[in-house]
């Protein structure tokens, strides 16, 4: 079973009201409560029916929506951490440079529809890039390792910034926390 973690520590975080974070952390404990619900009920229904592969299709979306919201609470702190070297030299290989690689979690979080700007390195590569995916299931590289997480749905911003994802974006920028991210880099 899953256990809602606690990022009431983000609380006061500049860029991101408290009422905003809080009916953000409540959204994420609905995944959580979702999923164990999910679970159980995997365990009660008939197998081989409608209801269980239902219940088995939706499964991943609801716990997508945990890990997504776990990634990405965890790669925030508040006012943000300097990027360390092995994060720069990275995204500049990847990029060409810091400032492109800005440009670029600013146009992937600018596309229309609900969905998250994931940063990713490919296990098979070793490439860095982001994916936009949509819900929470539509988009997942395989066989590679999340690094940096943005969630650009509607309740991520819209209480404070309204229909400004710009403004969220860069409030997003500077609330990173990069030794998390090199944490997750191979």
């Amino acid at each position: 079973m899953y256990t809602q973690k606690d990022f009431s520590h983000l609380l006061g975080m500049e860029g991101f009201s408290d009422t905003m974070l809080n009916n953000h952390f409540t959204l994420y404990k609905g995944y959580v409560d979702n999923s164990n619900k999910m679970i159980e009920n995997l365990d009660k229904v008939e197998k081989a029916t409608q209801e269980y592969y239902e219940l088995k299709r939706r499964l991943g979306w609801e716990i997508n929506g945990i890990k997504l919201h776990e990634l990405y609470f965890g790669n925030l702190v508040k006012g943000g951490s300097v990027m360390g070297d092995k994060v720069k030299e990275a995204l500049s290989n990847s990029y060409g440079s810091i400032e492109e690689w800005e440009n670029s979690i600013k146009r992937n979080g600018t596309i229309r529809g609900i969905g998250w700007v994931v940063l990713i390195q490919d296990n098979d590569t070793g490439k860095i890039f982001h994916e936009w995916v949509g819900e929470h299931n539509i988009g997942n590289i395989i066989n590679a390792d999340i690094l940096l997480v943005m969630d650009m749905w509607e309740h991520a911003f819209i209480t404070d910034y309204q229909l400004k994802k710009a403004d969220y974006i860069t409030a997003f920028m500077k609330n990173i926390d990069w030794s998390v991210v090199e944490g997750r880099m191979k």
